[in-house]
């Protein structure tokens, strides 16, 4: 992530990046963990103005004024790692730069929120919290999720706040946390590639996650 967010300017294709992120995968010795997943052919997903998440790299450059999240996966030492941010390329409107600064500040809230013994449902309530106040949406449709040897695990982290979802955290969970906040509607569309996914209503996302460990006193982030 640290060589990728710095070359994420105007005028580099995504497919770019995706390469870029390939041979720092190589040159360190890890895989990336979408390459051949379930299809997935590339080995980052970049997901630029209204797609949430998932998008995959191609021959489009990216323009100033677009934002564009890289998420970076990889397994080494028997485990993944899976983490992103959302980079403002060139000169971003204000209205964007606050959509972006608002979701990392979801992030940090449900990180904040993870405590041993208390409900899941804590870390989706201290999100939808920040992103309402700001006026944003929580896109309910894609959700954090348990991680380790398995890329995933059944654990599914609700980024908004459901009561059913009563399910305690426990010291040794290892989770991602990643929020995907809406400027519109929190309803997403797939396009018919079965991975890209966007807003409803093409209003612009943006994401930021890591993995998280719970420990006896709260999270310990694994992918600073």
């Amino acid at each position: 992530m640290k060589h990728l967010v710095p070359l994420a300017t105007p005028g580099i294709t995504t497919d770019a990046l995706d390469a870029e992120a390939y041979e720092e995968c190589r040159r360190r010795r890890v895989y990336p963990s979408t390459l051949n997943y379930h299809g997935y052919t590339k080995s980052i997903c970049t997901s630029v103005n209204e797609v949430i998440c998932h998008g995959i790299p191609d021959s489009r450059p990216l323009r100033s004024g677009d934002i564009v999240n890289l998420d970076v996966s990889v397994f080494v030492g028997a485990a993944h790692g899976d983490c992103s941010v959302t980079v403002c390329v060139g000169e971003v409107n204000p209205v964007a730069r606050r959509l972006v600064d608002t979701t990392r500040a979801c992030l940090n809230a449900g990180i904040k929120a993870v405590r041993p013994g208390r409900p899941f449902s804590d870390i989706g309530s201290a999100i939808e919290e920040v992103a309402e106040r700001g006026g944003y949406s929580v896109v309910r449709q894609f959700v954090g999720h348990g991680i380790g040897p398995l890329f995933h695990t059944g654990l599914q982290v609700l980024h908004h706040y459901d009561r059913t979802q009563t399910h305690l955290m426990r010291p040794g969970m290892v989770f991602t946390i990643e929020p995907m906040i809406s400027a519109g509607t929190h309803r997403a569309y797939l396009w018919p590639d079965g991975w890209t996914a966007v807003t409803a209503d093409l209003a612009r996302s943006a994401q930021f996650e890591h993995t998280v460990l719970c420990t006896t006193t709260g999270a310990e982030i694994l992918t600073l």
